[in-house]
């Protein structure tokens, strides 16, 4: 099979690896009070079948190994590696659920079973099948073709940022597209860490109390958070129009999660609710500025995406989270979702400074050629 000339660049590999990363987090919450049951780990394997078994389980379990297991076998594929690549990334699926269900064994709060295990290896299966018969029918080369016309060669990280956005929107936000919004949970981290050490002295005292954001500063941190994104595409794409094309699907898959995350903590029937009216013209606010941003050069939208990024944490972590929000963060984290919330928690947090590390490295480099003009 002939190898692409960005093969060694796929956006595959970072989106497998940091997928896995996320199943053994959601699989091992909270990590606290391991013990030893005597018994081998892998016991579970001849344990009876369970005898209540919902489909919201079976579908949790296959769905979230399919996209791993493609992402591992569309990683080995783009690498030129063949069928044997497609082995492995099953492979590695099957033997990550295997392990997991085996720690789970040392965890009070979880309960290894066979039947997870065997649709955590189905699903793992299906996904590399899938990526396989893609490759067949020639998807995979046509998707080399357009990245190659729409993107730049290093567009790499910038496509892992693209994709995880829409996740991290999942997580519930106290403001529309509002991610990273850590100090006060982190100063409370901090706080019970250091309880009872003489280092608690040193922490720097706050002198006020944190104000909660006036509709002002709302209407900046929703035009903000949701240019960032459009900006960091635009650090990628090759010209004009395609510029466009990606700032328009940005909004709408962002305004879709958004919606989508309302619903799972409301209702279906409050999927909307967020849309108040700082958070419409906030929206407004940054489709002007995308708009006035389109016929700049790749490294000054990323030197402005830095600047977007870096005001938004600013004013989004100056204001407190309200009672109402912390009231809706514990019916996800105590209801059925409490997989689904471990698999998108670390990415509301931490989605922005990831992309403020990723655009501060694209303005420190030197530029590539200048924005082609649109045809």
């Amino acid at each position: 099979m002939e190898r692409a000339p960005d093969a060694q660049r796929t956006a595959a590999w970072p989106l497998a690896w940091a997928y896995a990363a996320l199943i053994v987090y959601a699989s091992l919450y909270p990590f606290t009070d391991w013990r030893d049951q005597g018994i081998p780990p892998w016991s579970f394997l001849a344990a009876p079948l369970p005898r209540w078994w919902t489909g919201f389980d079976v579908a949790t379990n296959m769905v979230g190994y399919g996209p791993l297991g493609f992402l591992w076998a569309l990683a080995a594929l783009r690498t030129g590696r063949g069928g044997w690549g497609v082995a492995a990334g099953a492979a590695g699926g099957v033997a990550l659920s295997f392990a997991l269900e085996m720690a789970q064994s040392y965890l009070p709060m979880r309960i290894p079973s066979n039947v997870d295990f065997a649709l955590n290896s189905g699903g793992a299966i299906v996904g590399a099948l899938v990526a396989w018969g893609l490759e067949r029918l020639g998807a995979i080369a046509r998707w080399s073709r357009l990245r190659e016309r729409w993107f730049i060669r290093d567009a790499r990280g910038a496509l892992v940022l693209l994709a995880l956005w829409p996740v991290a929107l999942l997580f519930p936000v106290a403001v529309p597209f509002g991610l990273g919004q850590v100090l006060e949970r982190l100063e409370d981290a901090v706080l019970v860490l250091l309880d009872g050490t003489p280092f608690l002295d040193w922490l720097p005292v706050r002198t006020a109390e944190m104000e909660p954001l006036v509709p002002g500063a709302e209407m900046l941190c929703v035009a903000l958070g949701l240019a960032a994104p459009c900006l960091i595409a635009f650090s990628i794409a090759r010209t004009v129009r395609q510029r466009i094309v990606l700032a328009a699907g940005v909004v709408a898959v962002g305004l879709g999660a958004t919606a989508l995350s309302s619903a799972l903590s409301y209702g279906p029937s409050n999927a909307w609710e967020w849309m108040t009216a700082p958070a419409l013209v906030g929206i407004a606010a940054g489709l002007v500025l995308v708009a006035l941003v389109l016929p700049a050069p790749r490294r000054g939208a990323a030197a402005l995406a830095l600047l977007a990024i870096a005001v938004h944490l600013n004013v989004l972590n100056e204001a407190p989270t309200s009672a109402y929000f912390w009231q809706t963060l514990q019916t996800w984290e105590q209801g059925r979702f409490i997989r689904f919330h471990g698999l998108v928690q670390w990415l509301g947090w931490l989605w922005p400074f990831g992309a403020l590390v990723y655009v501060l490295l694209r303005v420190s480099r030197r530029d590539r050629p200048s924005l082609e003009s649109s045809r």
